[in-house]
């Protein structure tokens, strides 16, 4: 069974975030929308609002669940059993930082593999950062 594990703040779930997860669903199994908290970011919408706002979207999709989640990426990934963390690419910038992480996690656990889409050209403007902000 291929599991993938999909992590982020989600403040806000964009389109771009949606288009990302329909499109994988036909790669995985499973697919959990890993919704957690980084201490860097200020939020629009509490860890509980986030949640249910995307399980809302889901309601309807069996192979993907929301939840939330407070330690690293891998170690929840291990806990849920998945063996892939799914990432979103918009540009160069993303494809840097996600290498970086990527990793830092194939080290700490050489089982779980990132996979990375490339986001859909309409939703490569659009960031959770920009939509806070307007």
């Amino acid at each position: 069974m291929k599991k993938a594990v999909f992590p982020g703040s989600f403040d806000p779930y964009t389109r771009g975030h949606d288009a990302l997860v329909r499109r994988a669903v036909d790669l995985f199994d499973e697919i959990i929308i890993a919704i957690g908290t980084n201490t860097s970011k200020s939020y629009l919408f509490d860890l509980d609002t986030r949640t249910a706002q995307v399980s809302s979207l889901y309601r309807n999709e069996t192979k993907v669940s929301v939840q939330q989640f407070n330690e690293l990426t891998v170690d929840f990934c291990k806990a849920q059993g998945a063996q892939y963390i799914l990432r979103g690419l918009r540009d160069g910038k993303d494809f840097d930082y996600e290498n970086a992480i990527a990793i830092m996690n194939q080290r700490l656990a050489p089982q779980v593999e990132s996979v990375f889409l490339i986001t859909e050209p309409e939703y490569a403007g659009i960031s959770s950062t920009i939509l806070r902000e307007i």
